[in-house]
């Protein structure tokens, strides 16, 4: 991608930390873009987006007690691309972020080339997610794969599945069941089946660290 259109393209900040403004401002400069107008809370933002005339807007989503998420809608009307520059990494939020009306996402924990990357690809009219983020969809979306699968367990499984998220081994298992181990081994081998995982270690680990016990 040439640079050329977006040359002088005029950028709004929203952070409510004046020195991350700051930085802002002076890495944009750089890059021959144009900041047009800063603001801290929704209000400022409302008060003063539309004298700005700005191209694009980069907004964090922690902004003095408010959600920056409120101000997505409110440029979104407004017809200017809202690129998310924030500290929150998880996928839901990233997920409501996108659902508000964001063009684009970038995580704070970037570096400044990939944040000015992601400027000119809104710009260009991409939806952009930085590194980051894109590995903390994935890892969502496996996870909600894997959920997905494990309403498939049977009551029994799902009983085994409860006391693996607990920490019990399969000796304790099988007298809380009232069962042999050796039955438990087989509803833990189906459950490995039906959750496509590869071993006991991740079958533990799936069920104490991402299994919601019933």
């Amino acid at each position: 991608m040439t640079m050329g259109p977006c040359i002088g393209a005029r950028v709004f900040l929203a952070d409510d930390h004046p020195a991350v403004r700051e930085g802002l401002t002076l890495r944009l400069l750089q890059e021959r873009f144009e900041v047009c107008g800063e603001a801290e809370n929704l209000a400022e933002l409302v008060a003063r987006i539309d004298a700005s005339a700005a191209d694009i807007a980069l907004v964090d989503l922690t902004l003095c007690e408010e959600s920056g998420l409120d101000l997505i809608p409110e440029l979104r009307v407004r017809g200017i691309p809202v690129l998310v520059y924030s500290m929150h990494e998880d996928a839901e939020t990233v997920r409501r972020a996108f659902a508000r009306g964001a063009a684009s996402y970038v995580t704070k924990r970037e570096t400044s080339a990939v944040l000015v990357d992601a400027v000119r690809r809104t710009l260009a009219g991409e939806r952009y997610v930085s590194p980051r983020i894109a590995a903390a969809l994935d890892a969502a979306g496996e996870q909600d794969e894997t959920a997905a699968r494990a309403a498939s367990l049977s009551e029994r499984e799902r009983q085994t599945l409860d006391l693996l998220a607990k920490g019990e081994a399969n000796i304790e298992i099988a007298a809380a069941l009232g069962v042999s181990v050796r039955t438990v081994e087989s509803y833990c081998a189906r459950i490995l089946v039906k959750l496509n995982l590869d071993g006991m270690k991740s079958l533990r680990k799936y069920a104490i660290r991402d299994y919601k016990p019933s």
